[in-house]
């Protein structure tokens, strides 16, 4: 591709970043599938299934939800593809079956279990619902459509679980390609080493979206209802800059750049691409969730997203999965040539600086909270 292209075709780019701004995973079962490179999100969720199980025992009244219908209903909102959206409802289940029991042993029968997987229009969930059990002891239903409106009846739903979803904007800031506009995001993909206004426009993005998203979600839920939340983040007042994928997106948008140089793409295909990414800080979360009203916040800490990982980082295989989860937003906008070109240089890249990798802080990268329909 040249490396100049006219003013239409740049407008023509910005709208279909806008369009694709949110995850697009890879389908199937192919070598860069999802569901074949997710053991890194599967592990990380791990990592906080004892505390759900103590919140759930602890916050959850099953004896007062059942008392209005026979049937249980939990969603895994932004399910994704693969086996790692139905372990983890399928644990739910088995801590909500461990709480009845705790809480109802006089009763005669467990309820009716429905399981709802919710994501784009886009997703595979033909290749989801092969990793469905055959011995499985629930109802299964699919309803695509975005998060961040209400995609289920008003008070249908008794559990919710979202986990690494919701740092995914459902768009991007218009500023962030606007020349004109202190938030011009020009030769970067993401807010990590950017000037603060774009860290402004990410975050201001990222309170509308969360917001929306508890607002459909209490439309969803019977009162006594939760939300298990798992995802990114990073400690309040921490640059991202200081933590993997800061440095990982800062690295994507270096290569991009050299890749202008050599007229693989365009410098205005760059100047149109931003990552709709946005690590919640744990105060901007707490602000978002009292202003919306409609929840309790009964559990929220940040941990370690992989202490099982010790030792160098396996830069080919981190490499896989983070392409597996995003190589559809970089295909939707640069051509696929390019897309090889850049995971290929970023393998080498991070390579390069494996030792700063491993330095990193790790601690606090992870949002986990419990929230609590009022």
């Amino acid at each position: 591709m040249a490396a100049l292209v006219s003013d239409s075709l740049a407008k023509k780019n910005n709208d279909k970043a806008s369009e694709n701004s949110t995850a697009q995973v890879i389908g199937g079962h192919g070598t860069n599938s999802y569901s074949n490179n997710s053991s890194y999100q599967r592990l990380s969720a791990n990592v906080v299934t004892k505390k759900i199980e103590d919140a759930i025992m602890k916050n959850l009244d099953v004896e007062t939800l059942s008392s209005t219908s026979n049937i249980f209903r939990v969603a895994d909102f932004g399910c994704g593809v693969g086996s790692n959206t139905i372990n983890s409802m399928q644990d739910l289940l088995q801590i909500v079956e461990k709480k009845y029991i705790s809480q109802c042993p006089t009763s005669s029968q467990m309820p009716e279990f429905q399981v709802i997987f919710n994501d784009q229009f886009t997703n595979d969930f033909n290749t989801l619902f092969t990793y469905l059990p055959q011995d499985k002891q629930y109802l299964v239903a699919s309803v695509p459509g975005s998060f961040h409106n209400q995609v289920l009846p008003k008070s249908s739903l008794h559990l919710a679980h979202c986990s690494y979803s919701l740092h995914w904007l459902s768009r991007l800031p218009k500023e962030l390609r606007d020349e004109r506009s202190p938030a011009w995001n020009k030769g970067k993909i993401h807010y990590t080493s950017a000037p603060p206004e774009v860290l402004m426009a990410y975050a201001t993005q990222f309170a509308e979206d969360l917001d929306d998203f508890l607002s459909a979600r209490g439309r969803e839920m019977v009162s006594g209802g939760m939300i298990v939340i798992v995802g990114s983040s990073v400690p309040d007042g921490m640059p991202y800059s200081q933590v993997v994928n800061g440095i990982m997106y800062d690295c994507m948008g270096s290569i991009l750049m050299d890749m202008v140089k050599t007229g693989s793409i365009s410098e205005a295909d760059v100047d149109a691409f931003n990552l709709p990414i946005y690590a919640c800080p744990p105060g901007e979360f707490i602000e978002g969730v009292e202003r919306n009203g409609l929840f309790s916040i009964e559990v929220i800490e940040l941990m370690n997203p992989a202490p099982w990982l010790k030792g160098p980082i396996d830069i080919p295989v981190f490499v896989k999965h983070v392409r597996a989860a995003m190589e559809g937003m970089f295909s939707n906008h640069f051509p696929s040539k390019a897309i090889d070109e850049l995971f290929d240089h970023l393998v080498l890249k991070l390579s390069d600086i494996s030792q700063q990798l491993e330095s990193c802080y790790r601690d606090g990268l992870q949002l986990f909270a419990i929230l609590k329909r009022k």
